[in-house]
């Protein structure tokens, strides 16, 4: 399945499927919100007519260099900005377009960034608190973690990072922290640690280091702004797919495309309809695409992607 994907940054993840749902005008246009390695970008262009136009997106630099150098090859077929894709609709004027065929959304961190202990995103590695997508962002992990109040820390790590001992590793936090700053990723992995009693099935820091991820990059916030933004750039016809890797990403994304695909939203008491809403978009997947067994086996970190994808209306 994979033979034909040349990535040496990271695999691309539901690769085929979202390539086959995305490209339906080899003429068209084509917005990529999250460049990362370039494997989806590429996946696009390799479909695309020498008409047709891909604009990528990232605001990782590190992200960019590598891309550059990948894709540059396709010429004029292709463009890259620096930036949030929150700012899609900004990125999209600035390349001299108004509505486009297609939009994809990867979100979350990639391999790359994850597996570099320099970022600080992973707790495998005793580096410097950090986790920013955007190294030029002025808030780091470290501020999280070390300016945070208690109770608004507690519910970051409950609220993005489903943690039932939230409010415990909050305090065990507050409280080391008033001897002294937390510098490290190390060093907030052993006071998480001290917060669970007994074994966890995993790791025990992996959803406090995503809850402190999604706060830093305000992750769940840029997704909802765009998800809005990507629908009104869309053509009659035209797709928005977006990667998920978490359930809070993938139910945002499930209610967003609910709420834009239904005629009428007045309350259900009111016998005659008098919001004079419209539907947006059509849902092509009604439930979430995931990985196959060989991509699976082939890329343990697909094992959560799912795939959601929804066409405007006219």
């Amino acid at each position: 399945m994979f033979e034909d994907i040349e990535c040496e940054y990271h695999i691309p993840v539901l690769y085929r499927e979202t390539i086959e749902n995305l490209v339906k005008d080899k003429n068209g246009v084509y917005l990529d919100c999250t460049l990362g390695g370039g494997g989806h970008s590429e996946g696009i262009l390799k479909s695309l007519s020498e008409n047709g136009k891909l604009i990528s997106i990232d605001q990782d630099q590190q992200a960019l260099d590598f891309a550059g150098e990948r894709l540059g090859k396709y010429g004029k077929k292709w463009e890259a900005y620096k930036d949030n894709f929150e700012n899609l609709d900004t990125v999209l004027y600035l390349a001299g377009y108004d509505k486009i065929d297609g939009i994809l959304m990867d979100i979350g961190v990639s391999s790359t960034q994850l597996d570099d202990p320099e970022r600080g995103f992973s707790y495998r590695f005793d580096t410097k608190l950090d986790m920013r997508m955007n190294k030029n962002a002025k808030v780091s992990a470290y501020e999280v973690v070390n300016q945070y109040e208690e109770g608004r820390l507690s519910k970051i790590i409950y609220d993005y990072g489903e943690e039932r001992h939230a409010r415990r590793i909050a305090r065990l936090i507050c409280e080391i922290r008033a001897e002294k700053p937390i510098e490290t990723t190390g060093d907030l992995v052993e006071i998480i640690k001290r917060a669970y009693k007994g074994k966890s099935p995993k790791h025990p820091a992996m959803k406090t280091f995503q809850a402190i991820r999604i706060e830093v990059n305000r992750e769940l916030e840029v997704l909802e702004r765009s998800i809005d933004k990507a629908i009104n750039a869309l053509k009659p016809g035209g797709r928005l797919a977006i990667i998920t890797f978490h359930s809070l990403e993938d139910r945002m994304v499930k209610n967003k495309f609910k709420e834009m695909s239904v005629d009428c939203i007045c309350p259900p008491e009111l016998p005659v309809c008098r919001c004079d809403n419209k539907a947006k978009v059509k849902i092509i997947t009604r439930k979430p695409i995931a990985p196959k067994e060989d991509e699976l086996k082939f890329n343990r970190r697909a094992r959560s992607s799912k795939l959601r994808v929804v066409e405007r209306l006219g």
